[in-house]
Parts: structure tokens; sequence; C-alpha cells
């Protein structure tokens, strides 16, 4: 009897270690699951898919030419309402882009640099002709130029680059600034800047190089430094950088442009990816980011005023713009992120600013979100092309690197 008593509570008490074995496993299986969602949650953030290329999504198949069926953007988060616009999708860019910059000259358009994959950066420049909606010839950039993240400007022969991002991942900026002769295609050293710089805003205003803002070498931590420089017809008319007033919120990713004798800084964002400490490639590493909507004014006085801000706040619309009569357009960007999953969000509307009246006001959806857009504005057709976009209407968070090109009739 007492024998059997003792194998009977033996086999109950392996009965329970197996069951708390089994619930352990459990555990640590949910745990493990949890943390990978968790890291690809935070690094498809960044949207490069290495196994996928930069592949595009089924709509991208249509011909040039071809009307674009209406898309109906989710309200998934941060989404306004906005008008529906007709797009047509033209010739897609020989490459596909992120990050790149874009100067339009009359019916041309320079297309520049640019990531292509998060390891490989362009080193050229593509031109698209808005007569005949064709790319066009191909040059190469200077070896010592940076490839993403530029600040850039022209007089309307002469493009002038100041500093960025040279290489892939994330490695840091460069000081190195260049002058491109667009009649004669040839490049040409300007003085370097102070500092190395990345992704200031950057214009021409009143016989002068404006740079102002960006990230530092570190690529997160926000820039105030305002600098200008005489120049003309190509050429630098100073020995050296002269102080100007500082940005009251530093950071890089915003627009700036001159209309009426004023210069405006709108958007834009504080902090952004930084190398991995330690990392030989400089891989990437998320930080936390804030996206804004101010907008910020020059004029005679030389004092920073508060302007109406923007509908949402916008980021990664450095070249994302063009002038339409007496108005701004932006198209795309980036906006705050998700309070939940604190993913980045990609945005899908159009923003106009009337200089006349200084309000804001949404005018339509792109045929997707989008960021770093490259616009052109000809013939009454606003184009946009490349940038990064959405993983579909229902979600926001960015994915595709793209080439392609579409443009819309533009009324305001």
């Amino acid at each position: 009897m007492a024998r059997t008593s003792g194998k009977h509570k033996s086999s109950k008490l392996v009965l329970i270690l197996i069951l708390v074995g089994f619930l352990g496993l459990a555990l640590v299986a949910d745990f493990l699951w949890a943390s990978s969602s968790s890291y690809v949650s935070v690094a498809s953030n960044w949207g490069f898919d290495r196994s996928e290329g930069v592949t595009a999504p089924n709509v991208e198949k249509e011909k040039p030419g071809k009307a674009v069926s209406e898309r109906v953007l989710s309200a998934t988060f941060a989404d306004l309402a906005a008008p529906e616009l007709q797009w047509e999708k033209m010739a897609a860019a020989p490459v596909p882009r992120l990050d790149g910059a874009a100067i339009q000259i009359k019916n041309l358009l320079y297309v520049f640099a640019g990531y292509g994959t998060i390891d490989y950066v362009h080193s050229h420049v593509d031109i698209y002709n808005f007569t005949d909606n064709t790319w066009g010839r191909r040059f190469d950039m200077p070896k010592e130029m940076a490839h993403s993240h530029l600040g850039m400007v022209t007089d309307g022969r002469y493009i002038y680059v100041v500093t960025g991002q040279y290489g892939p991942q994330c490695r840091g900026p460069t000081a190195q600034t260049f002058v491109l002769d667009t009649e004669t295609k040839q490049w040409k050293d300007m003085l370097p800047l102070p500092v190395p710089r990345y992704a200031p805003a950057t214009q021409l205003w009143r016989g002068r190089l404006h740079v102002m803002g960006g990230s530092k070498e570190d690529r997160h931590e926000p820039a105030f430094e305002h600098w200008s420089i005489a120049v003309k017809n190509g050429r630098v008319l100073e020995k050296e950088w002269r102080k100007e007033i500082p940005i009251p919120r530093g950071g890089p990713h915003r627009a700036c442009v001159v209309f009426n004798n004023r210069l405006y800084a709108i958007g834009g964002q504080e902090g952004d990816f930084m190398a991995k400490p330690g990392s030989p490639i400089f891989k990437c590493s998320r930080r936390n980011e804030v996206v804004f909507d101010n907008v910020y004014m020059l004029d005679d006085d030389m004092t920073w005023k508060d302007m109406p801000p923007m509908p949402k706040p916008d980021s990664h619309i450095e070249f994302a713009w063009a002038i339409v009569n007496n108005s701004l357009v932006i198209a795309g960007g980036t906006t705050e992120k998700h309070p939940v999953t604190k993913k980045m969000i990609l945005v899908g509307e159009m923003f106009q600013f009337n200089f006349d009246t200084q309000k804001w006001s949404v005018i339509g959806k792109l045929p997707f979100r989008v960021k770093t857009t490259l616009v052109g504005y000809w013939d009454g057709w606003l184009y946009f092309t490349s940038g990064q976009r959405d993983r579909g209407p229902d979600d926001p968070a960015p994915r595709k690197v793209i080439g392609e090109m579409y443009r819309t009739k533009l009324k305001l």
C-alpha cells in the first residue's frame, strides 16, 4: 500500500513538472515573437527591403500616359479630407530615388543623386523634359559631392549645391559645396561651409546664397546656424561665409522658398536616424524625431516672424514644392509618428499656401502617400517623381522606393 501510494505521488509530480515546462516554453516563445515583431516594426520605418529590392507595387505596372484610377486614402492616422485629383502616369525615372534633389529650369527638371537602396547611392544627374515628357541626358556628379540630403538652389542657369550626406546607410555630412553650369554641364568647386551640415534649408535671396538649420555631423542634433555668401553668375564673390540671424527652430527636411522678396522656411523636423555606435558600415539606428508645422519668414528687418502653421506637421519636403501663380504647393512628406505603433506616417495630401491671403488649404490627394517627392510645374501640370511610398491605402508606413512620375492638371 505504501509503495503504491508513493508511485502515485511520484507520477503526479512528474505530470506537474511536464505541464510547468510546457507553460515555460510557451511564455519564452511568446516573448521572442513579441521582441521580433517590435524589431521589425522599428526597422521597417526605414523602408528598404533587401529581399524585395525596390520592386514597385502593382499600380506601377500601368503604362505611361494612362490615367490612374481613383484611390481612397484610408484615415488610419492623420489623413486630412481632400478633393480627388486625376493623376496620369508618365515615363518613370531611369532609377528609383529616396532623399534625392531636384531643380527645375524652364522646361527641364534636373534630378540629382539619392539612395537606390540603403546600401547604394546614386552619383549622377537625370534630366526630364516637360515639353516632350521624356527622360534625356544623364551625366555624373563630382566624386567629392554628397549623395543625399543636399541643399540646392538655382538662379536660372547655375545650380548651387551645398553639403549633404556622403555615402550610403547613415554616414555623416560633408562641408563641400559645388556649382553646376547647366548650359555647359561643367562643375566647379565653391567655398566649403564653415562646418558640415545635413539637409540644410538653402535659398538664393537678395544676391546671397543662404544656408540654414539642418542637422549636425551626427545627423540627429538640430543645427540653428544661418550663413550667407554673395554669389553671381556661378561665382562666389566673398572669401568667407557671413553669419546671419539663427533660424528659430533647427533641424532638417524643410522646404525653403523665396516669394515677393521674402524668404520662408516651412515645416521640417528635429532629429533623424543616426549611425549605430561602432558599426563599420554606419548602419542606421532609429532615434526619436519630432515633426513640426512651423512656418517662419524673413523680410526687410531681417527678423524671423511666425507665419500661419501648416495644416499638419510635415517633413521630408525640401524638394516637394512648386510656386504656382501666387501660391506655394507642397506634395506629400512625413508627419508625426503613429501614437500607438510609433511607425513613421507618410503624407498623401497636397497643401497650398496663398501668399496674398497668407492662408493654408488642402487642395488634393496624391495617388498614394509618399515622402521626398521631387516636384516640378509646367504648362498647367504639376509633376512629381521618386521618393518612398506607403504600404497601401490602409497602411501609411513607408515601404517602396520608387522612380515613377505622375502629373495632374492643377487649377488654383
